[in-house]
């Protein structure tokens, strides 16, 4: 057998051959990967791919004539030494229930599963590490601040703030001021208008004021459609749902209990169906592991007459559009300030 790996983008023959592979093998093509892994028989035929995407290990198919051989496993192997190589040398992958024994042999870790995927990882303490840095950090500044991190009521909010509008200072402070301490996870996946140190930057400095906040970047353990692709799951609404149980549930079930987290805050979601359908989930799920949704009604700023509410949504598109003025009705000073410094920069290199 011959194992070859290639980067994307494949030439429009081999990119035939490849989704034509792994629709016959019940998978669909997420389009985001950059490394994929072939093997052939000794007839050229295709019998075994994989695929990388940043971090993440998806897209594994075996034809049915060489299930058992171990031709998997010499795929993943493969793309593993090749994100080695590219300095990946931490490695997610979501897959069937069914694959979990075959993968815990080859040093992935259960992070979360949902009834029809499990989320792993190649480090076996990450999860555990990430939480335990926050914990002591969040333990050192309530000291300093005088509050109970101990006996009193945590919160936490996560949120991507693509950008940072009065929506989301709205929902933080009304969390803040429902908690004694308040956890902000900014989401750290890139793919938005904005840089993840950007998005961070906007957060920290219009939450500055908050005194019982707290704000920390997710790494890949919070809503990262990165980390949990379902390319196995041929239906899309089902693939959503989980996506959606396995998030919900890493987040009940290993971060909220190390953190002491027991309200989770989300803003009302009126115009995307997918963020909607999220925190329908949220509700049925997070209640069973003790803790509490309360979703907040949408933010609509003084002087405002156009009817919707705030939404980062609408700030992207007027970007786009080029009216940055407008957007000021919308963002907080420190965000609006934030963003004219980008854009003015950006004008530079453009220029």
């Amino acid at each position: 057998m011959d194992i070859r790996t290639y980067r994307a983008p494949l030439a429009d023959e081999l990119q035939e051959e490849y989704e034509d592979f792994i629709s016959k093998a019940g998978l669909r093509d997420e389009g985001d990967s950059d490394i994929i892994a072939w093997m052939r028989n000794e007839g050229g035929a295709l019998v075994a791919v994989g695929s990388l995407a940043g971090h993440t290990l998806k897209q594994f198919a075996v034809a049915p004539e060489i299930e058992g051989t171990g031709a998997m496993a010499q795929i993943m192997t493969k793309l593993i030494d090749e994100a080695y190589a590219d300095g990946r040398s931490r490695l997610f992958l979501c897959t069937k229930p069914r694959n979990v024994q075959m993968l815990s042999s080859m040093g992935f870790y259960t992070l979360a599963s949902a009834e029809d995927a499990v989320l792993m990882e190649n480090r076996r303490n990450g999860l555990d590490n990430f939480l335990a840095s926050i914990k002591q950090d969040a333990e050192q500044y309530a000291s300093e601040h005088g509050i109970d991190l101990a006996g009193g009521v945590i919160g936490a909010v996560v949120c991507n703030c693509d950008p940072f509008t009065l929506g989301h200072s709205y929902l933080i402070e009304y969390a803040a001021g429902k908690c004694d301490f308040l956890y902000v996870f900014a989401v750290s996946e890139a793919g938005s208008m904005f840089d993840p140190s950007d998005r961070l930057a906007m957060i920290k400095a219009g939450t500055a004021d908050i005194e019982n906040c707290r704000v920390y970047e997710s790494d890949k353990y919070l809503v990262s459609r990165a980390t949990f692709p379902a390319y196995f799951i041929r239906n899309e609404e089902d693939a959503e749902n989980a996506k959606s149980e396995i998030d919900i549930n890493l987040f009940a079930e290993r971060i909220a209990p190390k953190l002491g987290i027991s309200k989770r805050f989300v803003g009302s979601e009126p115009y995307s169906p997918v963020t909607n359908a999220y925190n329908t989930k949220m509700k049925e799920l997070l209640p069973k592991h003790g803790i509490e949704l309360i979703e907040v009604l949408r933010f609509e700023a003084d002087g405002d007459d156009s009817g919707l509410a705030v939404s980062a949504s609408r700030v992207r598109k007027l970007l786009k559009d080029g009216d940055i003025e407008a957007t000021r009705m919308l963002l907080p000073k420190t965000s609006f300030e934030i963003i004219s410094t980008i854009m003015k920069d950006k004008e530079r290199v453009d220029a």
